[in-house]
C-alpha cells in the first residue's frame, strides 16, 4: 500500500466507471477524506462484493486519512465475496479488547489499551490499534502506536508508532509464509 495512487486507483476499480472517476479525481485534488467516504458509498450503494484483504485495506486507508471511526460501522456493513480471507481480514468490533498482561507489557508506556483490528489469516497474528485511556473513561480519538501480536496474541511481536499505520499493516503481510502457517 505505499503507492498511494496505485491503490486509489486498483479501489476505484471496483465502483462504476462515473464513480471510480469520482473517487479517482478526489485523489488528485487531495480530497482523500470526501473520496474514501464515496468509496464505501459507492461500494454499499451498489452492493459491490470485496474481499476481507481489500476491507482491511480500505481500513487501513481511512485510519491513514482520520476517517476510520466515521466509516467503520459502513465499511463493516460492505458485502463481503464469500470467499475466505487469503491474507488479512478486520476484526475490528467496537466491543473487543486485547487483554492479558503480556500484550500490555510488551507496549511502550503504561496505560495503554490495545483495540484487535486485523488479522493475518495465514498465521494467526493480528495487528492492533493501541489507544490510551482518556481521563473521562473513552478510548483516544488516534492511535499512538500499533502494534503486531504473535500468533496466540498473548505478545507484541513488532511495534510501530502513531501515524505508521500503512507500515505496521505493511509488517504484518510481509513476514509471513501462507505455505507454513508461520511467520517468518
Amino acid at each position: 500500500m505505499t503507492d498511494g495512487g496505485a491503490t486509489w486507483n486498483r479501489l476505484a476499480a471496483l465502483l462504476p466507471a462515473a464513480q471510480g472517476e469520482e473517487f479517482k479525481d478526489c485523489w488528485a485534488i487531495g480530497e482523500q477524506e470526501a473520496g474514501l467516504g464515496l468509496l464505501v458509498s459507492g461500494i454499499l450503494r451498489n452492493d459491490v462484493a470485496i474481499g476481507e484483504t481489500v476491507r482491511a485495506e480500505i481500513s487501513v486507508l481511512t485510519e491513514v486519512w482520520g476517517e476510520r471511526e466515521a466509516l467503520a460501522p459502513r465499511l463493516r456493513r460492505c458485502r463481503g465475496d464469500g470467499r475466505p480471507a487469503s491474507a488479512a481480514y478486520l476484526i475490528e468490533r467496537d466491543d473487543v479488547l486485547v487483554g492479558g498482561d503480556t500484550v500490555a507489557a510488551g507496549l511502550s508506556g503504561s496505560g495503554l489499551v490495545p483495540v484487535p483490528w486485523i488479522g493475518c489469516a495465514r498465521c494467526g497474528r493480528a495487528l492492533v490499534r493501541v489507544h490510551i485511556r482518556e481521563l473521562w473513561g473513552d478510548l483516544s480519538y488516534a492511535a499512538e502506536q500499533y502494534a503486531i501480536t504473535t500468533p496466540d496474541r498473548t505478545a507484541v511481536a513488532r511495534l510501530f508508532p502513531a501515524g505508521a499505520a500503512e507500515e505496521a499493516f505493511g509488517g504484518l503481510l510481509e513476514t509471513c509464509d501462507p505455505a507454513a502457517g508461520r511467520v517468518l
